[in-house]
């Protein structure tokens, strides 16, 4: 079971970052009857997501610092390096991009280095999930 939990949090992770970024928050533009509702909405959900990648990515820092398990060594040499840029990236978007986008500043260029960071930080998670599941073997 231990083996298994970092790659349920990863999952959790990439999973919730894909249902918010790429289904949520496009029908929500989709289907408010207008942007500003739905800008205002996916502010919220963005901010949400922040802290579910904060306390996934924090989850998989604590379990790969854990020396019980050869195999959890061996994932986290690699996988660390995703592990932080994909916190970092969820931090400044909230911090320092979000506000930006709210008060409207110069929105084109803050929207789009947003979005940027958002799906690099989904790539992170993405990269980090798939280096803990491992391929399924398919008969010969």
């Amino acid at each position: 079971m231990k083996r298994r939990f970092p790659a349920l949090i990863a999952a959790l992770w990439w999973g919730s970052l894909t249902t918010i970024g790429f289904l949520v928050v496009p029908l929500l533009f989709a289907n408010l009857p207008t942007p500003a509702m739905a800008g205002g909405m996916a502010a919220k959900l963005f901010a949400a997501q922040t802290w579910v990648s904060v306390a996934c990515g924090l989850l998989l820092l604590l379990l790969s610092t854990s020396k019980q398990s050869q195999a959890l060594a061996e994932w986290a040499q690699f996988a660390i390096i995703f592990i932080v840029l994909g916190l970092l990236l969820a931090l400044l978007s909230q911090f320092a991009v979000a506000p930006r986008i709210v008060a409207r500043e110069n929105l084109r260029l803050w929207h789009g280095v947003g979005s940027a960071m958002y799906l690099v930080q989904w790539l992170c998670a993405g990269v980090v999930l798939w280096t803990l599941v491992p391929a399924p073997r398919l008969p010969d």
